[in-house]
């Protein structure tokens, strides 16, 4: 994508419309995001961070799970009731997952928004909002006009109660006006099956700080895992051209970049569907395999776009996200072992590893093959630390299959390890499965699977102290950071339940960094003794640790 677009560009920054953008969800969501703002940009709106100066507030929206659409509506309901009380003719614009998922219902639902948007629209952004803001006063005017006739009748009209609602009773009083058709329903632009994938040439308004980037390498999912709305919302799996991902790559470290996190729905599928003649039913490991095979003597795969950031020229390191087991070969492995810039790390969501639940998840792998995986990856690439996911409570989970499941997790000793509670998704197979499992089981068993996790990171984290490692330095470490802030992503799970074995927190002048077996926002944080200059890679020795946290001195 191009680099950084300048805050207002070919505007008259009177007369500009200020738009400010609360974003929600993972780091995709985030891209997403940033493609927005860039193409805000370029129209010649104004961004803003304070909502009280916003003409337009764009609420980037996430419905992953339950609780992530509990989140997006709980901010659409708090923008609007802010808007409300301080600045009644700002506009709403609801993006991302939510509406892309609920496309038929949101309009009727929630007519206090102005519009909602999809994926396939964030390039149009700015027209979009410019329609928000004058749907917005035209949604004002009706109101006032719509209050005055009924004023007018007031002292003969016995449903004087019914037409003059409280002030502030917007979305009730929107909803009577489009029911009298006074008013148009909120604006949808939302294709059904999202086809946009973004290019170097998009304009992008970075929101991550200036020393790590993600770079989306592919949109979508062909996967047909029961327990997942993705494939529903973002699309079938399309690649982005390797040559394009360079680009974007190419430029971010000329500005300063460090860290390139790549991510997607599924990045080990990265370049099979740009093949001739593809088609989507290969996600099997031994269907895979051998399209991987035909993939990489003519065309892209993640090991040939690995090996071509590698030899990009720069002080960086490269780091994969959102890896599917079924979609591992030798050569990944043996790219990350060669690949100097590629960080020893990779993101590998199982789930589950009871075959039981691996069949009805559809995850396409056994305990077998998952098992032989993590060996050849450990083999194949000395000390990288593996991170995944699991799913707990999800339907016809009995009590020996979780059993089985602590087992793994003790046996494994993953470096990095988050778990959910299963989450009933309409539109998915496993929300209409039998066998459901209370919220109090689902929640009593993830708190033991995290329990035993705690007990292996601490060791881990233990067995870390007296090496010496190269980290990426983020800035100097506030109060929150000191007490070990939990760090909550939809996608992962919590991470960071439990603290100290003696309740403390870290006190003093610390500096905040990551080695490579942490990624931003979701993994453990080193805390430097001193204050070090951020954005920098140095090299620290460890001489502490806490939960899942190091503690380290430089090196000089």
């Amino acid at each position: 994508m191009a680099e950084e677009t300048e805050y207002c560009e070919e505007a008259d920054i009177e007369s500009a419309t200020k738009v400010g953008m609360i974003s929600l969800g993972c780091a995709k969501n985030l891209v997403d995001a940033e493609i927005m703002l860039g193409a805000l940009v370029k129209s010649g709106h104004l961004i803003t961070n304070d909502p009280e100066e916003a003409d337009v507030v764009i609420v980037n929206t996430c419905s992953f799970i339950d609780a992530a659409q509990e989140e997006s509506v709980e901010t659409i309901l708090e923008v609007d009731a802010i808007r409300d009380a301080q600045k009644r003719g700002q506009g709403l614009v609801v993006s991302g997952c939510l509406p892309q998922r609920f496309r038929d219902d949101l309009p009727t639902l929630m007519p206090e928004v102005d519009a909602f948007m999809g994926i396939d629209q964030v390039e149009e952004v700015g027209s979009i909002v410019d329609k928000a803001l004058v749907r917005r006063s035209e949604r004002l005017e009706a109101e006032i006009a719509h209050g005055a006739e009924a004023g007018s009748t007031a002292e003969d009209d016995s449903s004087l109660e019914e037409d003059n609602q409280e002030e502030g009773d917007v979305p009730s009083q929107l909803a009577k006006l489009i029911e009298e058709n006074r008013v148009a329903k909120p604006s949808l632009d939302v294709e059904r099956r999202p086809v946009y994938v973004p290019d170097y040439e998009t304009p992008r308004f970075r929101l991550t700080p200036q020393h790590f980037a993600y770079v989306k390498i592919a949109e979508g999912c062909n996967h047909p895992c029961t327990f997942c709305i993705i494939p529903r919302m973002r699309g079938l799996h399309r690649s982005r051209l390797e040559a394009d991902i360079v680009a974007e790559v190419r430029q971010l470290i000329a500005d300063g970049v460090k860290e390139i996190n790549l991510i997607s729905q599924d990045s080990t599928y990265y370049g099979l569907d740009l093949r001739p003649n593809h088609r989507p039913n290969i996600a099997s490991p031994d269907r895979f395999q051998e399209a991987a095979i035909e993939a990489a003597e003519s065309g892209s795969t993640l090991s040939s776009l690995l090996r071509s950031l590698n030899a990009l020229e720069g002080d960086f390191w490269v780091r994969i996200l959102y890896t599917h087991p079924a979609h591992w070969t030798d050569e990944l492995i043996e790219t990350i072992r060669d690949c100097d810039k590629v960080a020893n790390y990779v993101d590998i969501p199982l789930q589950h590893i009871h075959p039981m639940m691996l069949e009805r998840m559809r995850r396409e792998t056994s305990k077998e093959y998952i098992v032989d995986l993590l060996k050849r990856i450990r083999k194949g690439v000395p000390g990288i630390a593996i991170r995944t996911t699991f799913i707990v409570g999800f339907p016809g989970e009995q009590p020996a299959y979780f059993e089985d499941l602590l087992s793994f997790i003790e046996e494994t000793r993953f470096e990095r390890l988050g778990v959910f509670t299963y989450s009933k998704e309409d539109g998915t197979l496993a929300g209409k499965m039998e066998s459901q499992i209370t919220d109090e089981e689902k929640q009593q068993r993830r708190e033991r699977a995290m329990a035993v996790q705690l007990t292996i990171s601490r060791e881990l984290a233990s067995s870390q102290v007296g090496q010496e490692m190269k980290v990426l330095t983020e800035g100097l470490a506030d109060e929150e950071a000191l007490a070990g802030a939990e760090v909550r992503s939809w996608e992962h799970g919590l991470m960071r339940d439990g603290c100290d074995d003696d309740g403390t927190a870290l006190t003093g002048l610390y500096t905040i960094a990551r080695g490579e077996a942490d990624a931003p926002d979701i993994d453990g944080r080193i805390y430097i003794q001193g204050e070090v200059p951020a954005s920098e890679f140095v090299n620290v020795r460890i001489v502490g640790h806490t939960d899942y946290d190091l503690i380290a001195e430089l090196v000089e």
